[in-house]
């Protein structure tokens, strides 16, 4: 990306919020948050949700080796992500505590989750943006921002965007187990196995 990106007079290529000083030939890319840098040179810098990497550029390739050990110490950052994608969106662990977790989840216009329901969560969802489309058992939900609902354990429920822009919600789940293996799907558009 260095090679081929735009560089600046002093040869660094900036992507994101990022600030330098007597900075040579680095690339920097800030996802999240501002990335400074101070007298350094020939760096490749990456900040996301899950990780900073710092590695000189002519080593990026032995990132694999830090993968590695990741994996083989069992650290959860080598195949959980902070921010997870779907067919239908995404959404991004915000917080997680004993018995609740909160995710910020992006529906694109048009989307639909799958009719679902969990055995051991509720879920609260607070619409920040967007229109939301809930079915609720056997109820229907039309929501905009600021306006939420609640669905509690054992409730078969889904989430759609009818509208033209990304819906983005806030998820409080609270329960004795909140992974994402605990949904039990009963139709889904985009063909994934029922549990």
């Amino acid at each position: 990306l260095w090679e081929i990106g735009s560089r600046d007079a002093s040869g660094n290529v900036l992507a994101g919020d990022a600030l330098t000083h007597d900075t040579k030939d680095t690339y920097v890319r800030a996802e999240g948050r501002l990335v400074a840098t101070v007298g350094v040179s020939d760096l490749v810098i990456v900040e996301t949700t899950d990780a900073v990497l710092v590695a000189a550029k002519d080593r990026v390739q032995d990132v694999k080796k830090i993968v590695d050990a990741l994996k083989a110490s069992g650290r959860s950052e080598a195949t959980i992500h902070r921010k997870v994608y779907r067919p239908w969106g995404s959404y991004e662990g915000i917080d997680l505590g004993s018995g609740f977790q909160v995710k910020r989840i992006t529906v694109n216009p048009g989307s639909t989750l799958s009719l679902q329901m969990h055995h051991h969560r509720a879920e609260h969802w607070i619409v920040v943006r967007g229109t939301a489309k809930i079915t609720r058992g056997d109820e229907t939900l039309l929501l905009s921002e600021d306006q939420s609902t609640y669905i509690p354990l054992g409730t078969t429920h889904r989430l759609n965007n009818p509208g033209k822009i990304p819906l983005e919600l806030i998820e409080v789940q609270t329960g004795s187990y909140l992974g994402e293996d605990d949904i039990v799907r009963m139709e889904d558009v985009y063909g994934r196995d029922k549990n």
